[in-house]
């Protein structure tokens, strides 16, 4: 028997379930912050909140961390690294990754997504549905590429940053650190960290202030 622990009972982290059952694991458990109030996802059982997974980390053969929070997501996994959990790359069977690629532990890469020849991509990194990312893109740990979203050749993208699903970033581009890229922007010049970006071509989004 193949078992995963999940940490985050949400609709990606139903997502993650699925793939795992895909990759053979045959007991899938979840941990949530709301339990015990939450002792169920669809037919998976809820155990126990996060303290609980790290208490017993060592039980499972797999090891996931399922919140789409970017900074949450790496602030649980490292935690997860701190007690010697097993933690590694989960990847849909559809998805298409080079041999050249170096993908690190914590990295999902969910159904149809492209991952291409000399990418380099961080910790607990999400490369969701249909996502892809091209030749010698780096990122960096925590990135989200949504669903949809295309990095062209050579982009990186910084830590904790969120593309947003069905956007676009031009070829040799960099994007910093905790930016937000908005749903169907063209990214075709750098954007600098903690940056919300939005349209086409992407531009910087003014927040009124009180």
């Amino acid at each position: 028997m193949k078992t995963c622990a999940i940490l985050g009972a949400s609709g990606h982290g139903k997502v993650i379930a699925e793939i795992a059952e895909l990759n053979g694991f045959n007991q899938i458990t979840f941990f949530d912050d709301r339990w015990p109030e939450l002792t169920s996802i669809e037919h998976w059982p809820v155990l126990g909140d996060s303290r609980t997974l790290l208490a017993s980390a060592a039980q499972y053969d797999l090891c996931v961390v399922a919140i789409g929070n970017n900074k949450v997501r790496l602030e649980k996994f490292q935690r997860l690294k701190e007690v010697s959990a097993t933690l590694s790359v989960l990847r849909h069977p559809s998805a298409v990754i080079s041999q050249y690629a170096q993908i690190h532990a914590g990295t999902v890469i969910m159904a149809q997504a492209v991952v291409n020849s000399f990418c380099h991509i961080d910790e607990a990194c999400i490369i969701n549905t249909s996502a892809t990312v091209d030749h010698d893109c780096k990122l960096g740990k925590g990135v989200h590429v949504s669903p949809g979203a295309n990095l062209a050749g050579a982009v990186e993208v910084g830590e904790n940053t969120w593309i947003g699903v069905g956007s676009q970033v031009k070829q040799q581009v960099s994007i910093g650190r905790d930016v937000v890229v908005g749903a169907g922007s063209t990214v075709v010049k750098d954007v600098l960290d903690s940056k919300i970006v939005v349209g086409t071509p992407a531009h910087e989004l003014s927040i009124k202030k009180d």
